[in-house]
């Protein structure tokens, strides 16, 4: 049971994240100069490496 609700939540992490990176790649299509620029790719690198921690975490249990 524990490892159902562990994955309910590691999936409802997974899609607040995705939809955050949706949002800052929305924003980021509608900002220009170059600081805003880097500063969006800051922020979707740091959003994308949380995701891939969470799809890892979760596949991991998955597999047990």
């Amino acid at each position: 049971m524990a490892d159902t609700e562990a994955l309910a939540e590691i999936e409802q992490r997974i899609a607040i994240l995705r939809d955050n990176l949706r949002q800052l790649v929305e924003q980021a299509a509608g900002y220009s100069g170059a600081e805003d620029e880097e500063r969006n790719a800051d922020r979707i690198a740091d959003q994308q490496a949380k995701l891939d921690a969470l799809v890892k975490e979760r596949d991991a249990l998955l597999k047990k």
